[in-house]
């Protein structure tokens, strides 16, 4: 019975130590998502104005455009997949991986290829796992996404959907797709946190946060030196901006399922310490009556062979 008093007192140690740890990562995950919050905010005039020149050029221009063009018969799609570099953030990486094999699965009914692209070490690690292929990663930063990372993906992906003749860095021409989708995890609130895909090219000005609002009247603008080569310059920045945008509601819907998975746990540590509290009060109380019932029943005995030899 000892012993196992002692087992239980060093389940409650060791629980009350973990307790300890998430609660600490849920302060920081509470923190850090006020922080992701107010850079999707700083973000969203600059986006918010992108938008706007991008859907002005593309409403009173008549230019064809690769990246505003739509195919007749697509056959290849790339997808971008958003996930997360570290684990304990409950189902926030599973979710957005089923919902990107649920992409996969119906662009592949339409017939069309699909080129798997992913930022975040869960999904490296998923796609590894199963030894299925994926052109590139990039981890390190789901948290705390900067533009820079955005600049780089968006520039990858840009010359992955059109070959410019001119570019040194241009890709093989097996890798040319003709659509760009993204899926990641939308942040509504704090409780809720759903994933997403929205296609991005063939361009698509997706209505959101960043969109002009309803009635509002386009900007006239005059070309210079001619509207094809301000889509030029204005594309690539568009769809780095909406990476960016993307990739920071995934790292507040990370930090959200994190924190919300740490308080779980907390509240799954203390529980667990209530239990094994109360297990250990009832072995030591039993050992203590067993203890006192041996003592007196070898005084009892004691007395019985005592008034026998009397």
């Amino acid at each position: 019975m000892a012993a196992s008093v002692r087992e239980l007192r060093a389940k409650i140690k060791s629980t009350t130590s973990m307790k300890k740890i998430t609660r600490a990562m849920e302060l920081i995950a509470a923190s850090r998502i006020i922080k992701a919050q107010q850079h999707a905010a700083a973000a969203a005039p600059y986006a918010r104005e992108l938008t706007r020149a991008v859907s002005a050029v593309a409403t009173f221009s008549n230019v064809d455009h690769p990246l505003t063009t739509e195919k007749e018969n697509p056959t290849k799609a790339a997808v971008l997949v958003i996930s997360s570099d570290r684990g304990l953030a409950g189902a926030y990486s599973s979710s957005v991986l089923k919902e990107a094999e649920r992409l996969v699965e119906k662009l592949h009914s339409e017939g069309k290829d699909v080129d798997l692209y992913l930022a975040g070490r869960k999904a490296e690690a998923y796609y590894n796992f199963r030894q299925r292929e994926f052109i590139q990663s990039w981890t390190g930063f789901s948290d705390k996404p900067e533009y820079d990372n955005a600049r780089e993906i968006g520039a990858t992906l840009v010359r992955t959907f059109h070959v410019d003749e001119d570019d040194e860095d241009k890709v093989d021409a097996d890798r040319v797709v003709d659509e760009l989708h993204i899926v990641f995890t939308r942040f509504k609130s704090m409780l809720v946190q759903e994933p997403d895909v929205i296609r991005l090219l063939p361009l698509e000005v997706v209505e959101g946060t960043e969109a002009p609002p309803e009635g509002e009247v386009l900007p006239l603008y005059e070309f210079e030196p001619s509207a094809s080569e301000v889509l030029d310059a204005l594309l690539p920045k568009y769809v780095q901006s909406r990476i960016y945008y993307c990739l920071l509601q995934a790292a507040a819907s990370e930090l959200a399922a994190r924190q919300k998975a740490m308080k779980s746990a907390t509240d799954n540590a203390d529980d667990l310490i209530q239990k094994y509290t109360r297990i250990a009060n009832q072995a030591r109380q039993a050992g203590i009556t067993q203890e006192i019932s041996e003592i007196v029943g070898g005084a009892n005995a004691l007395a019985d062979a005592t008034a026998g030899s009397e």
